[in-house]
């Protein structure tokens, strides 16, 4: 459907279109798995948009783009819906390259507002004339850069739409009945449109002007007093709401005034999360993020069995029934750390600070400072935005936090913003900063506990999403262990990857290859030194990682050879490059990047002279 057809619906139509789309993400999502509950809270709110903006020129902005579903589906996409996060399917959040609709790429929050207002000053500079709009989810409100980007396009006086989405965020209310009339009345239609007449009618003539700013202030004043002045509009915003973001044609009608602004409005609207699918109206949580489901129960078809995060979070009890000075801290996400029942069991030492990993990791320093033992879960690729605290609060100081980096590797469907490829590097960088990397659940085990008890200063346990694979051993914490013999060639990998190095093993044992394999505990420090003695006896070494190339631990050993003058050594590195992993599962990206087990055996062969 295009946008021509979309502006001539009717109200009756794009109800029905509403309820087509909804039933259109269940079914497709229920076989694909994705973010169902909040794509489903904005099918009203993306409808009213479509039906007002062309969103070929027009630009929106998702934040998060999980909520980006019905906007695919009205941007001719509807019908690859069913390759929703398969490899070389659709993408799960807004990407400009399917589409001329998606304007920006989504996947962290908080950052919408920033982006549409620096459109919306391109247009300004450009002397273009395309409207902006920020679709602005209320959990994202959690995460101080989209105040940063409020406090700046409210003032800024660009004409800019911010729709909030707030559907649960306790967002302050009006109080009384006279508030709650007088903020119906200043919605109606009616009043809209007189409005927007008397402003233009007064604009005309100096003396207009003048009794414009003299009712303006009057207007205010009586508002102040009895409805109490919102914060947005404290940042220079024209407030509208609340309004029900269920009601698609008066958003519709909303959206028309708003666009004719010419200033920044925010127009709030209020939502139920998973509205239209009663499991996931029940459970908004649970379907925020699900595999395939049965759509007429709710119930999931695969039930996944014990993860890492699990894991993490039966230890992490575990360590807190013994110690009173332990506390988990997690940035929105308790459930996807595997911290739900820390949080039922330890109330008091539990803190979910939102979509704020910059606040996590600094208030960790301060609890760090004052003698608690503060063990924070973050995912790998939103633990990237800490990146300034844990230099300047907690490495500086040498403070005991206990980072514990969840979805570190590549973490399958949702694709480049989701993969945690990056944090080998940026936490190697930091002076002091020990990682340890297990490969098996009992290593999790075992380093979380070596980390809380006795490691000094910032630690990092970095482990992937989902179970274990063939390792299932205990080789230690810290430096390296050679876990199997080999004469020919050596293979140093650590973390789930040294499933990929064994399997690697296996297939050039069958062609008379005898492969030693070396798994790094940790890899800062890095123990070069058994690294070194290992290839001291095969002259070849292949480094295999899930993880970019740049600051890669394969480097680090090469450039470690190299000031040892370690000559005559035959050295290849194995790991994703200096790119972006598209979305796909584990399995297929591993093999799509050259990291799975046979792409490493054809890399020692080809060291080997084989190739």
């Amino acid at each position: 459907m295009g946008p021509e057809q979309l502006n001539t619906l009717t109200d009756l139509q794009a109800k029905l279109l509403c309820d087509q789309l909804r039933e259109q993400i269940i079914d497709s999502v229920s076989r694909t798995g994705g973010h169902l509950a909040s794509s489903l809270g904005v099918v009203e709110a993306t409808v009213a948009v479509h039906r007002v903006f062309d969103l070929e020129s027009d630009r929106l902005v998702f934040d998060v783009g999980h909520q980006c579903y019905a906007h695919k589906i009205l941007t001719q996409r509807g019908g690859q819906m069913d390759t929703l996060r398969k490899l070389g399917g659709l993408s799960g959040f807004p990407k400009p390259r399917e589409h001329r609709a998606d304007a920006f790429i989504a996947g962290h929050a908080s950052n919408a507002v920033s982006v549409a207002l620096g459109m919306a000053r391109a247009r300004t500079i450009s002397g273009e004339g395309y409207s902006v709009l920020a679709m602005l989810g209320d959990g994202a409100m959690t995460g101080g850069l989209a105040y940063e980007g409020l406090s700046d396009a409210g003032q800024s006086g660009e004409q800019l739409i911010v729709i909030l989405n707030d559907n649960g965020m306790s967002i302050t209310k009006n109080v009384g009945g006279v508030a709650r009339h007088l903020a119906q009345q200043r919605l109606k239609p009616q009043y809209l449109q007189f409005k927007k007449v008397y402003r233009r009618v007064t604009s005309m003539t100096a003396m207009g002007r003048g009794l414009y700013r003299l009712t303006h202030r009057t207007k205010q004043a009586v508002k102040d007093a009895v409805l109490h002045c919102s914060m947005f509009e404290d940042m220079g915003f024209t407030y509208l709401g609340p309004v029900d973001g269920h009601d698609v044609n008066y958003l519709t009608r909303l959206l028309r005034y708003a666009k004719e602004l010419n200033c920044p409005v925010l127009l709030h609207i209020k939502t139920i999360k998973g509205r239209g699918y009663v499991p996931a109206e029940k459970e908004p949580d649970r379907f925020h993020g699900v595999g395939p489901f049965d759509k007429e129960t709710g119930e999931p078809l695969n039930h996944g069995g014990e993860s890492f995060s699990s894991v993490f979070g039966d230890t992490l009890r575990q360590l807190a029934r013994e110690r009173n000075d332990i506390a988990a801290i997690t940035a929105a996400m308790p459930d996807g750390t595997g911290l739900v029942e820390f949080a039922q069991e330890y109330p008091n030492r539990f803190f979910d600070v939102g979509i704020a990993e910059g606040h996590a990791v600094a208030m960790a320093a301060g609890m760090a400072k004052q003698r608690v033992v503060p063990v924070a879960a973050i995912y790998s690729t939103f633990l990237q935005r800490a990146y300034d605290m844990l230099i300047h609060d907690v490495a500086i100081q040498g403070l005991h936090v206990v980072l514990c980096v969840d979805r570190a590797g590549l973490s399958g469907e949702d694709g480049e913003t989701h993969h945690g490829v990056f944090d080998v590097n940026y936490l190697s960088s930091v002076p002091g900063m020990k990682i340890y990397c297990p490969a098996s659940f009992e290593e999790l085990r075992a380093m979380l506990r070596y980390a809380v008890e006795k490691a000094r200063g910032p630690v990092a346990v970095r482990y992937p999403k989902g179970g274990e694979g063939e390792f299932k051993a205990l080789c230690g914490v810290e430096g390296a262990s050679v876990i199997r013999p080999g004469a020919d060639v050596t293979i140093a990998a650590y973390g789930t990857m040294v499933n990929e190095a064994l399997a690697a093993a296996k297939l050039l044992e069958e062609k008379g290859v005898s492969v030693q394999l070396v798994k790094l505990n940790s890899v800062a420090p890095l123990d070069i030194d058994t690294v070194a003695s290992c290839v001291q006896k095969t002259g070849r070494l292949v480094v295999a990682e899930e993880c970019v190339d740049a600051g890669c631990v394969g480097r680090r050993i090469a450039a470690e050879f190299s000031i040892r003058n370690a000559t005559g050594v035959k050295l290849a590195l194995v790991n994703l490059g200096n790119r972006f992993v598209q979305h796909g599962t584990v399995a297929e990206l591993r093999q799509l990047c050259g990291i799975d087990g046979a792409s490493i055996a054809h890399r020692v062969e080809e060291v080997l002279g084989r190739g």
